[in-house]
């Protein structure tokens, strides 16, 4: 692990290899389809060997996300993964945290839903996501890859996130990501941190035992409301700082585009073709991929819809992200949402024929 590999990887074995190589203290977890490779993949290399991590199977996401609590407030490198209905488990734990300022990471690969639902690929959680999935006022931090590679790179960049704004962050993936096989390049390990490097790093707000320092208690209760009033100030400070300099998006074929597809994830390497296939048709389409759905490219979708006839949102689900690109258009131009949903996968095909029917519609 001291040097730079390529290799042939599935989305969720990545994210362990990733995982360790980052230097992460701990990892607890709970099997669940379709993320369970993630815990099987610790387990087959076995870094408590290695570096010293520790991976642990809980007895539930409840007890998972709670192991994270605990060893986040040391000031660790800790991160769980899990699919859609064990995150809405975790949804309390993940509010704790943030009320504590506590960092940790959290993968989602998502799974159709509501409730159990089915096995297959969704993007039905990003409300859950972006919107906290617990209760206050808080926000998670949320990466959307669409590659093998950028769930690697991702894991690398939510613990930089997370320390720096104190928070959870999710890496919000789906079925399609975390089970596809590609090319990935494995950057060399980084150390784990010792206790002495995260008070240096990070500042004394973590519990390390160090003795002749002043008490820490972490804690989201606040029982006086003045004192919680001015817990949820700080919390949306930091929300404010990451919204002017965390936002990060890719754009495709934008430069003289006429259309837009507002897209993310699996569905963004969907649409891609999709526009491949209008380009060849003579019809100037280009993609904005939102790689940061929370913070979100508010201002980068508002300066396209000055400029373009229609902007088409291509999602697996009901429509979700749709609702935070049209308060980014501000009605400067039409939005319109294509998508597929109940673990069911959108096809190039389907979604130049939702392109086609908005220019015939613009045309008119």
């Amino acid at each position: 692990m001291n040097k730079s590999e390529v290799r042939l990887m599935k989305g969720n074995e990545v994210i362990a290899e990733a995982a360790v190589r980052a230097g992460c203290d701990a990892y607890f977890g709970y099997p669940i389809t379709p993320q369970t490779e993630v815990i099987e993949t610790l387990m087959e290399m076995a870094p408590w060997q290695t570096t010293g991590m520790v991976v642990l199977q809980a007895e539930s996401e409840l007890a998972s996300i709670n192991m994270v609590y605990g060893a986040a407030a040391c000031g660790k490198k800790v991160m769980t993964s899990s699919s859609s209905p064990g995150i809405s488990l975790m949804g309390e734990g993940l509010s704790y945290m943030a009320g504590a300022q506590l960092p940790c990471v959290v993968l989602n690969v998502q799974r159709g839903g509501p409730g159990l639902g089915t096995i297959q690929p969704s993007q039905s959680d990003y409300f859950q996501a972006v919107k906290a999935g617990g209760h206050g006022d808080f926000k998670m931090l949320v990466l959307a890859p669409n590659s093998v590679q950028e769930m690697y790179d991702h894991v690398f960049l939510a613990f930089e996130l997370a320390f720096k704004y104190r928070n959870p962050v999710m890496i919000l993936s789906d079925g399609v990501i975390g089970q596809m096989m590609e090319k990935v390049v494995l950057s060399p390990a980084v150390n784990r941190m010792s206790d002495q490097e995260i008070i240096e790093k990070y500042g004394t707000w973590a519990i390390t035992g160090r003795k002749c320092r002043e008490r820490n208690i972490v804690t989201s209760v606040q029982l006086d409301p003045h004192i919680q009033e001015g817990v949820n100030n700080i919390l949306q400070a930091k929300y404010r700082q990451a919204e002017r300099e965390e936002v990060r998006f890719e754009e495709i074929a934008c430069e003289d585009a006429q259309y837009i597809i507002v897209a993310y994830g699996s569905s963004a390497r969907i649409s891609a073709k999709a526009v491949e296939m209008a380009r060849q048709e003579g019809h100037r389409v280009g993609i904005l991929r939102p790689v940061t759905l929370y913070p979100f490219p508010t201002d980068k979708i508002c300066e396209l819809a000055a400029r373009v006839k229609g902007i088409l949102t291509v999602e697996m689900s009901t429509g979700q992200m749709v609702e935070d690109v049209r308060l980014a258009v501000r009605c400067q131009t039409p939005v319109e949402f294509f998508g597929r949903y109940g673990g069911m996968i959108p096809t190039p095909g389907e979604v130049y024929q939702a392109l086609q029917k908005m220019l015939i519609e613009r045309k008119a």
